[in-house]
């Protein structure tokens, strides 16, 4: 067990039941997965660019990302259905406890003039979406090897019904929000 999730359970579990009064230890809230996207729309023109970001993607979340496809055609934007315009990966179990351990205690705090992540970015069912201007924050990218700066969306999905359970449990599990 990774010492995140114990860190869950013997911290967190115990204040969520008492702040949230729960009967059952089954309701208490938890982190269901984290998922990261990465949008590329110069892979219409550019393959490469693809396959930069899919290098990437791997490497921030230690597990091989897949290419997204479009889902219809845009004539505004030159995309037609099936064309590769981007990439994604699902994090579950111990590589999602050990992405957010990184991504709140190493990635956040090296963001310049950083004073917290808003909290209106709940979406009504406890979960919540953030969006990284750069994937150069992270630790794992090498600077020299970069071709292009890529913006990196991070869903964080939990078991909570509403967002104040979930906001009160990623704030617990040390999500740095504004006040």
């Amino acid at each position: 067990m990774s010492p995140f999730k114990a860190f869950y359970q013997t911290e967190v579990m115990p204040a969520l039941q008492k702040h949230f009064d729960y009967k059952n230890v089954m309701q208490i809230p938890k982190l269901d997965k984290i998922a990261l996207n990465i949008g590329v729309g110069e892979a219409i023109q550019n393959p490469k660019a693809l396959e930069d970001a899919v290098e990437e993607l791997t490497l921030i979340a230690g597990q091989r990302a897949i290419i997204t496809h479009a889902k219809k055609s845009v004539s505004a934007f030159k995309v037609r259905e099936g064309m590769a315009i981007g990439c994604k990966v699902t994090l579950r179990q111990q590589r999602m406890y050990e992405f957010f351990n990184r991504l709140v205690n190493v990635v956040l705090p090296q963001i310049r003039d950083f004073r917290g992540l808003s909290p209106d970015a709940f979406d009504g069912r406890g979960n919540y979406s953030l969006g990284l201007t750069e994937q150069l924050i992270f630790p794992e990218i090498d600077y020299d090897r970069v071709s292009d700066i890529r913006g990196l969306n991070v869903t964080v999905v939990t078991t909570a019904p509403t967002d104040e359970e979930g906001h009160e449990l990623l704030q617990l599990l040390g999500m740095p929000f504004r006040k």
